[in-house]
């Protein structure tokens, strides 16, 4: 299903925006337009600023007549997620929004009473015909916008989100005598919050396995690519900022490739859990009223065939620890990728890439000449404030005063927000990285300016044949000096070691002191491959 933004969105084209900075609603009648919208209040407000050098203060104006103009769009959207980027990141839209919310709540619903149908001892609620079974399963197969503004509708009335998918379901299988029969155990010794964890448990699971892994796992196979493509290609590196040993550019970019997969293998195992114990986690109204039922079993059960991992200990709520693994493991993937970001960002400083720019791409308002490494900023920009908002929540829903407060319920609806950045910082590295081309003659020249480098495996040889302080007459030729091949050659050729080491040491240039870099970046698939299995959750 494509989603796209809008100013006035009609019952059949709901947009289900991943902010809920951007979804401030209003309705109609329920079977009126659904409006979007930003109201300002009667008032005339303004916004002064004032300047010293100037003699009259800047005013800015708006009345209430100008409301219309900033009905939502995306040039109005209060996140930039549903503005400026929705198209890089609408994929999750239908998974992280209110929708997305609602369809995992009527699913949740549905699948409890399909499983009360199942339990021997709950008589009321009789196995169901084939028939009923697929009346069922086609409102969670066929759920729609329409379906989503019905119960939006309902919540007006109802200003409880979760009773008015069950008010909502109600109306909906009245037309089926069967079930019309056992509407009431739709939601049956539930709390709000049996439905809402299993419903945010699987947004996250959903979006994670859909969008976001998929994405991960492209970017980490971009930096393979680099790494193998790149693996001969001598590099100087910079320890402290500073000349230090070569290596290989293909190495550095396997350094990242296999980073990332350890933090993505970490992502994936994390459990995704759910509860459905009632009120206080304690079956309390599931015993009073079918005391014999193994509710604690049945529960289990029920969670698992969602595919979700199962919690036994629980207050109200499902306890949120496994969000708050999910998103520091998350965090730690962003860190990595920004240390990618800025090193990347330094070597097309540097010189050592060049960006493959398109006809009438503007990189300067005014200076020309320069194209900008944007993609990787963004991307570094957008990581940050990912890992703002979910070490915010990584740190608040785990808390709770006693058996549970309403503090998590506004938070959980960011959940979207988090992820959306990180989805955006990821595609932007990647545009990135299909931009770069290696500038091999000036990583070429960078080693030819540098022969100072191979003291460190000259002094190591003359420490294996004892040839004294070693260190200290290679810091006496080459420290706050301008080190050449020739001054280079003549200092080896006066070293008193075995003609073997001596022609070695010789033969040795910059661009040949790599080490096994080049055999470290051609293996780094293998090594993504033990550490990674791709697995999803």
């Amino acid at each position: 299903m494509e989603f796209a933004a809008a100013v006035r969105v009609s019952n059949s084209n709901l947009i289900p925006f991943i902010s809920p900075l951007s979804s401030t609603t209003r309705y109609q009648s329920p079977n009126a337009s659904f409006i979007i919208s930003t109201t300002l209040s009667r008032r005339s407000f303004a916004c002064k600023s004032t300047v010293k050098d100037t003699t009259t203060a800047q005013v800015v104006k708006m009345s209430s007549d100008d409301s219309s103009r900033f009905e939502l769009s995306s040039l109005t959207a209060l996140s930039p997620l549903d503005g400026r980027y929705w198209g890089k990141v609408k994929d999750l839209a239908p998974l992280m929004s209110e929708y997305g919310l609602i369809y995992f709540r009527v699913l949740v619903e549905i699948k409890w009473l399909l499983k009360l149908s199942q339990i021997p001892e709950v008589t009321e609620v009789p196995s169901f015909s084939k028939e009923a079974d697929s009346f069922l399963q086609g409102l969670i197969d066929g759920f729609s916008m329409d379906d989503a503004l019905e119960v939006k509708t309902i919540e007006n009335v109802t200003n409880h989100d979760v009773k008015a998918v069950e008010y909502f379901l109600k109306q909906k299988c009245k037309s089926n005598p069967e079930i019309a029969e056992v509407l009431e155990f739709f939601h049956f010794a539930c709390t709000s919050e049996d439905i809402n964890n299993l419903a945010h448990a699987l947004m996250l699971k959903e979006a994670m396995n859909s969008v976001m892994f998929p994405v991960m796992d492209e970017l980490i196979k971009a930096m393979c690519n680099m790494a193998k493509d790149n693996a001969h290609i001598p590099m100087l590196s910079r320890t402290h900022g500073q000349p230090a040993s070569p290596t290989t550019l293909g190495k550095e970019m396997a350094i990242f490739a296999v980073r990332l997969s350890r933090e993505r293998q970490d992502i994936s195992n994390v459990e995704i859990m759910g509860k459905f114990a009632g009120a206080v986690g304690n079956y309390n109204a599931h015993l009073v009223a079918y005391p014999d039922t193994k509710w604690p079993q049945i529960a289990e059960d029920f969670v698992k065939s969602l595919g979700l991992s199962f919690n036994p200990y629980v207050t109200q709520i499902e306890t949120h620890d496994y969000m708050a693994k999910l998103f520091h493991a998350l965090i730690r993937f962003n860190n990595i990728l920004i240390d990618f970001d800025r090193d990347i960002w330094g070597y097309i400083s540097l010189g050592y890439f060049k960006q493959i720019t398109k006809a009438g791409e503007i990189g300067s308002s005014t200076m020309p000449h320069k194209v900008n490494p944007i993609d990787f900023e963004n991307s570094e920009g957008n990581l940050g404030k990912a890992n703002s908002g979910l070490s915010f929540q990584s740190m608040k829903l785990p808390i709770s005063r006693w058996q549970r407060d309403l503090t998590d319920s506004t938070v959980l609806r960011n959940m979207g927000e988090g992820l959306g950045h990180s989805l955006l910082a990821y595609k932007s590295a990647l545009q990135g990285i299909g931009k770069l081309q290696v500038n091999e003659t000036f990583l070429s020249e960078d080693l030819n300016q540098t022969w100072e480098v191979l003291a460190e495996p000259i002094q190591t040889v003359m420490r294996r044949y004892g040839v004294p302080e070693p260190y200290e007459k290679l810091k006496e030729l080459t420290r706050g000096r301008a080190v050449t091949k020739e001054r280079i050659r003549d200092f080896i050729e006066g070293l008193e070691l075995p003609e073997e080491a001596k022609t070695n040491l010789l033969n040795l240039t910059p661009h040949t002191y790599i080490g096994a870099a080049v055999k470290l970046a051609k293996a780094v698939d293998l090594a993504v491959n033990l550490v990674n299995g791709m697995k999803v959750l």
